[in-house]
């Protein structure tokens, strides 16, 4: 004997499924009666399984819940479930009265995403027939060249001090110090190292080439203000990698 199957209806989510079978047993939202609620709702998610139907999570969690309230329910001792009872009682109010504003709003905002209006009334004759004083046709055309312009390439002009400035690398400031400590007999003071920078970039590089020469033990840093001394530790300076030039 061939089995007779039944179109299941399709819900948006637990809670849409629990007021569909809150409505179809005609039971009491108010009074839920836990054990008829589940018995309808497992039977209902079995049967969207057999169907081969994709049954979310959320579904599945619902049914656990469901059951594991039965479950208290049955004990003599039931305020827990009392409490649980309540808590899906206030979610299913919750949801039904929502759900109900949201069909009325549906219902009033019908028609909304349509536009008409009466067709225009186009002239035939499309000759332009305003008349412009001259000072504003000056006017418009000093106004669309300068958009123009603004759209070209700056001048070579602009990039000038950019490019002419001479890049300082930490190598050749390592390099001139030691050069500088040799000569005035392994020791001078820190501040005479900077006198003859002739950019804020060697500034910045002399600076990084102390501090890498005092990290790497080639001299020696002591004093303090003006009286800041270096003194050469170190002459070999081979240990300069090409990543300071």
């Amino acid at each position: 004997m061939e089995t007779i199957s039944y179109k299941l209806d399709v819900f948006e989510g637990p809670m849409d499924l629990l007021l569909h079978l809150i409505s179809k047993h005609r039971l009491n939202i108010y009074d839920i009666p836990i054990v008829t609620l589940v018995e309808q709702y497992v039977d209902y998610v079995r049967r969207m399984q057999d169907e081969d139907m994709y049954v979310a999570s959320e579904f599945l969690e619902m049914a656990a819940r469901l059951v594991y309230l039965k479950s208290v329910s049955l004990l003599p001792v039931y305020a827990e479930a009392e409490e649980l009872k309540k808590e899906l009682q206030g979610e299913l109010i919750e949801y039904r009265d929502m759900k109900l504003a949201a069909e009325k709003l549906s219902e009033n905002t019908e028609g909304f995403g349509t536009f008409i209006r009466n067709p225009a009334k186009i002239d035939p004759d499309q000759t332009y027939k305003r008349l412009h004083e001259p000072e504003e046709l000056l006017d418009a055309y000093i106004s669309a060249a300068g958009k123009n312009l603004r759209h070209m390439p700056p001048p070579i002009e602009v990039f000038k001090d950019i490019v002419v400035k001479k890049v300082i690398s930490v190598g050749s400031r390592i390099t001139g110090i030691f050069k500088k400590l040799t000569r005035k007999g392994q020791k001078a003071r820190l501040n005479s190292l900077f006198y003859d920078a002739e950019s804020r970039s060697e500034l910045v590089a002399t600076f990084l080439a102390v501090l890498e020469l005092a990290k790497s033990k080639k001299i020696s840093v002591t004093g303090d203000g003006e009286d800041t001394q270096v003194e050469l530790l170190s002459e070999d300076t081979s240990y300069v990698s090409e990543e300071w030039n």
